[in-house]
């Protein structure tokens, strides 16, 4: 079964209500569907910046409780030092948040589901952009 790690942007998405990345996201079984501990860490973030959007708060603390996340291990530490240096050799580069997730996609197995181009950068490492409607 394919494993899908869902990027910050896409978990915004969700409990925001896109339609698209509903559909997506219900579609799949839940336990085919991750997030990092970094997508975690900025999700909360998040939430501490705009203490008063208590609304979204519910939303994504009711997420948090459903979805696996995955912890920063050794693999992930290892493979964003490979990915890292790979893109600044070839003068490309990702946030350092979007490098973190990147590797961990990649270490875990992972398609990476975001609506960030930038991942598609990233040589080995699978995408997907669930916002996009697909084919019928």
């Amino acid at each position: 079964m394919t494993s899908y790690m869902l990027d910050t942007n896409i978990v915004s998405f969700f409990v925001r209500g896109h339609a698209q990345v509903d559909r997506r996201i219900v579609a799949v079984p839940i336990t085919s569907l991750c997030i990092s501990a970094i997508t975690e860490g900025e999700l909360l973030y998040g939430l501490h910046r705009q203490p008063q959007a208590r609304g979204i708060a519910t939303e994504v603390m009711e997420f948090l409780r459903r979805v696996d996340v995955l912890p920063w291990d050794r693999p992930a530490a290892q493979k964003y030092g490979v990915v890292r240096a790979a893109q600044e050799r070839l003068g490309k580069g990702l946030s350092a948040m979007d490098m973190l997730i990147a590797a961990h996609a990649l270490s875990s197995g992972s398609t990476l589901v975001t609506n960030d181009a930038a991942f598609q950068q990233v040589p080995g490492l699978t995408v997907e952009d669930w916002t996009q409607p697909t084919a019928p």
